[in-house]
């Protein structure tokens, strides 16, 4: 389960996005999740699902990679889209029985949902698979540091940013451990009713937590023996630089939202 999860991994690679500037994917991974919702027919999402596999194969890690690390959050993604299947009721009746009701609206409003959270969780993926988790938190300080003016410590943001993302895959690695654990023993997490299948998690979280602040308790004493301090005074080894394709990705964003936006008209 968690061993096939990739979001908050890196993968290592010399493809086109993978050389990028961590600045750039970052802004282009939120810009998606605002522009995705100018998509208000089929030729839109069409439009979007095309530009987002072009996005995967030029990281050159392939489709299936991203399909089997997202498979795990489908059943949340699911559940989403129940709600927007029971509970919108405009639109023709299809299905009316005591208290279900299901509408043509209701159906049409759980398959964007869906394609939504798919597209989104897949473009965004695509920023932690090919940046370094160090990056993504200098692009972060980066972006951010207008906001200092105001008093913001966009430093210790940056610093708590890329030790979540850092750690991310470890405790999913722990996570799977203790389950093999919990299998040795006889705990069966994929089988009896919903609430038993929930209730046989209990075992896990708790010392998946605990390790958490154990490894978080650690980790910040090895800062302060090492003689960590923050601020703005330190230096830092990699430098972010604006290249060329940097400017070619923002522009074909562009491109790509013009085109979004002008598919609202077409149906």
């Amino acid at each position: 389960m968690f061993s096939n999860m990739i979001i908050g991994r890196y993968m290592p690679g010399n493809s086109w996005i993978h050389r990028l500037d961590a600045r750039t994917k970052l802004v282009l991974s939120i810009a998606f999740i605002f522009v995705i919702f100018f998509a208000n027919n089929v030729i839109g999402y069409a439009v979007a699902t095309i530009f987002t596999l072009l996005a995967i194969m030029l990281t050159g890690l392939g489709v299936r990679v991203f399909i089997r690390g997202v498979r795990p959050l489908i059943l949340l993604m699911l559940i989403t889209t129940l709600f927007q299947l029971f509970f919108v009721q405009t639109g023709d009746v299809l299905i009316h029985w005591w208290f279900i009701k299901i509408t043509v609206d209701g159906v049409v409003n759980s398959i964007v949902v869906f394609v939504r959270f798919m597209l989104i969780i897949m473009f965004s993926t695509i920023l932690t698979l090919t940046t370094q988790p160090l990056a993504v938190a200098d692009g972060m300080e980066s972006l951010l540091k207008p906001l200092k003016k105001m008093g913001l410590p966009v430093s210790e943001l940056a610093l708590m940013l890329s030790i979540a993302l850092r750690f991310v895959p470890t405790l999913m690695d722990e996570a799977q451990s203790i389950m093999n654990a919990q299998r040795a023993r006889g705990v069966r997490f994929n089988e009896g009713s919903l609430m038993t299948r929930i209730k046989s998690f209990v075992p896990l979280l708790i010392p998946l937590f605990v390790n958490a602040i154990k490894r978080a308790i650690e980790l910040g004493d090895a800062m302060e023996a090492r003689g960590y301090r923050g601020g703005d005074q330190r230096t830092k080894y990699r430098v972010l630089t604006w290249h060329r394709q940097d400017t070619v990705a923002i522009i074909g964003f562009i491109v790509f939202t013009v085109v979004l936006i002008a598919t609202r008209w077409m149906m």
